[in-house]
């Protein structure tokens, strides 16, 4: 499953790239993938482990950007496997990560 949030940053970031042959190959490239893959809506409990999360983030004097912090409060929430390269979220207690590209 990909959470709506993550499906909204592909569809912005595609949206921001100039029309171009590329920006047409990669929305020709992703138009499957969702159509295959289901979008996870965020549960109520995710609110709860975003506050935890962020919090615990703000003590340890660690940012998050947004975004990030509600795809990882989704993936806790729902006892999901984060599948990321970015390594910011390998440091968020309890949320499981796989790194896609290793």
């Amino acid at each position: 499953m990909i959470c709506q949030i993550v499906r909204g940053e592909i569809l912005h970031r595609l949206a921001r790239l100039p029309q171009s042959r590329r920006r047409e190959d990669l929305t020709k490239q992703v138009a499957p993938i969702f159509a295959t893959i289901g979008c996870e809506p965020v549960p109520e409990s995710a609110a709860d482990a975003y506050a935890n999360i962020k919090r615990t983030r703000e003590q340890q004097g660690l940012a998050l950007d947004e975004n990030d912090l509600w795809i990882a409060a989704t993936a806790s929430a729902l006892g999901a496997t984060l599948v990321t390269r970015d390594s910011d979220f390998s440091s968020i207690e309890g949320l499981t990560t796989v790194d896609w590209t290793a």
